[in-house]
């Protein structure tokens, strides 16, 4: 985990932060998400290869919450907050939910998650809102 007191006082740590999430972010889109999980997050995907009569009733958002999960365990990692992890999940379920429906496409998908973990550091390094420990385990 990166010292936020670095990241808040200094430009190339906010780099450093944003690599780290994106980073975070690429594990959990690409090597942690395998096939069953890249498809059942997917309300309307055809899931016969993994069920040959329906799948079970609820799956996609099983699914989507599990995915959402890991990439808000991978921004808690890096920053240390829970309040950036619980934004994760929620910005990152809305995210792929709309890509689900074909409302977004892959590219706009990955744009806007990348844009959220800018967002995150620049929360972090402008110290923003101000009366909010950054830091609460410090």
């Amino acid at each position: 985990m990166l010292e936020i007191s670095q990241v808040t006082t200094n430009p190339s740590g906010a780099l450093l932060l944003f690599f780290a999430l994106l980073v975070a972010h690429a594990a959990g889109d690409f090597a942690l998400q395998g096939n069953f999980l890249a498809k059942a997050k997917n309300r309307n995907a055809d899931l016969a290869e993994f069920f040959p009569q329906a799948p079970p009733r609820g799956l996609w958002w099983n699914a989507l919450l599990a995915h959402s999960l890991i990439h808000a365990g991978g921004v808690w990692l890096v920053t240390g907050m829970v309040i950036l992890a619980f934004a994760e999940l929620v910005f990152h379920s809305l995210i792929d939910y709309a890509k689900s429906e074909g409302w977004i496409s892959f590219t706009v998908d990955q744009a806007l998650h990348w844009s959220c973990k800018l967002l995150y550091v620049a929360l972090i390094f402008l110290n923003w809102p101000a009366g909010l420990d950054w830091d609460p385990l410090s």
